[in-house]
């Protein structure tokens, strides 16, 4: 968008530096950005910044608004967020990203822009601009899920599950598009393939397990491994996850324990590894308990 003015700010922002920030709640690359966001807004209020997040959805479960509540609870946020469901304030910004921070100055023109993670002194820099003030940047460090990745080992990317953005599914046969069919996973998986076990419905946007039993199956290189799911029915669904066929012991993700064992509540992100020592290629399984889980995407770290 360049210096094209968004649409015409709320009265209330008129004349005040604003920070719009378009997140969504799975989203690993926002989870990451966020404790700078919440920290610029704690530390820049007095100075006259105004945050503005806004929840956009990428997945159709997360326009329910209650898992947005949910998500602004959990992350701490405390500035006023937005509940986009029908896209109209990301067309009007002509956003195509998550996460995107646009600054706009006092006459409601946007200053710079910026899409994903990093280039925090630089962002940071340009609020100060914006108020006419200069100071040391505030300090940020990142906890749980919100830490920063480890950039120098990851080679694994972000893969989809669903078959319209799906891709590097290795059960044998292949897939079976909005059918359900038994699959099984090789003997060998290679590196940033996926498969399934159990019997399971590929559907446009996700994977569902239809029976008790199933599992999917990632072979990655990273720090870190997290999965997005939701769930089609009301109790918890509980899951195992397992590192080379064994439990991940002290490199298990915050959602699960030592024994690899966690339990299926909402739609969100889960962590599900963070390597405690050498980071190297390894075979994630995740194994549910029972039917009604529905597997989205995985990101990495």
């Amino acid at each position: 968008m360049g210096n094209t003015p968004p649409p015409p700010p709320p009265a209330g922002l008129r004349g005040r530096a604003v920070l719009v920030n378009f997140w969504t709640l799975t989203c690993i690359n926002w989870l990451r950005q966020e404790p700078y966001v919440r920290a610029w807004s704690q530390a820049y209020r007095d100075d006259g910044l105004v945050v503005v997040g806004v929840h956009t959805p990428e997945f159709s479960f997360e326009h329910d608004t209650d898992r947005v509540r949910q998500a602004v609870a959990a992350r701490a946020i405390d500035y006023p967020v937005a509940v986009d469901n029908d896209y109209a304030i990301w067309s009007a910004f002509d956003n195509h990203y998550w996460p995107a921070l646009y600054f706009v100055d006092a006459d409601g023109v946007i200053s710079d822009q910026h899409f994903g993670e990093g280039r925090y002194e630089q962002s940071e820099r340009v609020i100060q601009q914006l108020l006419g003030v200069e100071r040391a940047p505030v300090p940020v460090e990142g906890v749980g899920v919100e830490a920063e990745a480890d950039w120098g080992q990851l080679r694994t990317p972000e893969t989809y599950l669903g078959f319209s953005r799906g891709e590097h599914f290795a059960s044998p046969n292949g897939a079976a598009l909005d059918e359900r069919r038994a699959y099984d996973i090789p003997e060998r998986l290679d590196l940033n393939k996926w498969a399934l076990a159990g019997e399971w419905t590929i559907g446009p946007e996700n994977v569902v397990l239809d029976g008790a039993g199933g599992s999917i199956a990632f072979r990655f290189h990273a720090r870190d491994a997290h999965l997005v799911l939701s769930s089609g029915v009301r109790q918890p669904v509980g899951f195992q996850v397992l590192i080379d066929g064994a439990a991940p012991g002290a490199s298990h993700g915050v959602d699960v324990d030592e024994g690899g064992n966690g339990v299926l509540q909402e739609g969100r992100l889960y962590q599900l590894v963070r390597q405690h020592d050498t980071v190297r290629e390894r075979t994630l399984e995740i194994r549910f308990g029972g039917p009604g889980a529905q597997a989205y995407a995985f990101t990495f770290g």
